[in-house]
């Protein structure tokens, strides 16, 4: 069974780049301090800790949560408008790590956590200028990726509106060479 994603519309095509529109969707976050390396492996401990029954559903019970992908992060303590790449170097130390619900939750049916570090919250229907890429997601290989995300928006005249955010989509198991990985910005 395939691992869901979010819904979206590719807009356009070129190369590496995509425009996109994508569905609302609702997260749930956690904000975590440290290099990003160390804010990732963290960031996803705690959400995953939600997702797998550290919750209370609406039924009062604990509820197991599909995995989705991809994993993002964004710099920075901002709000995202949305979620992680300016060049994924975290403001203050502090990293956002989130994760999409699967579909079938609405804002009224999703467990909510019992952890006060994870949140949960609905994003709007929103464009991302987006670029892939594979291999392993370091933090120069990131900037440099988004280095070309931000020029190839502005050779389309598109002003990037948000922090770029980094979309991992496989398991860390997976060989290098077969993983998808993004760089995704607001505009």
């Amino acid at each position: 069974m395939a691992t869901e994603e979010p819904k979206y519309t590719v807009l356009e095509t070129s190369e590496a780049f995509e425009l996109r529109a994508y569905a609302p969707m609702i997260i749930a976050e956690t904000l975590v301090d440290g290099q990003m390396d160390d804010a990732s492996s963290a960031g996803f401990k705690a959400i995953a800790n939600y997702i797998f029954g550290n919750n209370t559903a609406p039924s009062g019970k604990a509820e197991e949560i599909s995995m989705t992908a991809p994993v993002a992060m964004a710099a920075g303590s901002e709000n995202i408008n949305m979620t992680s790449p300016v060049t994924m170097q975290s403001v203050d130390s502090k990293w956002r790590v989130h994760f999409v619900m699967p579909s079938e939750y609405t804002m009224a049916t999703l467990p909510k956590p019992n952890s006060p570090a994870v949140k949960i919250r609905q994003i709007p229907p929103t464009n991302y200028a987006v670029i892939q890429f594979s291999g392993f997601t370091g933090e120069e290989k990131v900037a440099s990726q988004t280095t070309q995300l931000l020029e190839w928006m502005k050779t389309k005249g598109i002003t990037p509106r948000g922090t770029p955010q980094l979309a991992r989509y496989n398991p860390p198991w997976t060989l290098p060479f077969l993983r998808r990985n993004e760089v995704m910005i607001a505009y």
